[in-house]
């Protein structure tokens, strides 16, 4: 139970806002556009397969694993904060 400031919902429109941010974060780096045929970072034939599956592809299935990887380090944060730890 909410009390002070914040209402009954704050806690839940916070995580709500904070999953919403992350879905708007994700859809931005989807790829647009026609697919390659070759891979943009290695040069490697990218098959037919995977164009019909993912479309806009640019990158292969390896340099899309390491770019996958490489980018787990910057996922987002709350920077919303709550009551309480802006109350400590």
């Amino acid at each position: 139970m909410a009390t002070g400031w914040a209402n009954d919902d704050a806690v839940q429109e916070q995580i709500d806002a904070t999953i919403s941010d992350a879905i708007k974060r994700v859809r931005s780096q989807l790829p647009q556009g026609p697919g390659l045929a070759q891979c943009e970072a290695c040069d490697a034939v990218i098959p037919e397969a995977r164009r019909r599956a993912v479309p806009g592809v640019r990158l292969c299935v390896n340099c899309q694993q390491q770019r996958d990887r490489a980018s787990v380090g910057s996922a987002g944060y709350n920077r919303r904060g709550s009551k309480d730890s802006q109350l400590r």
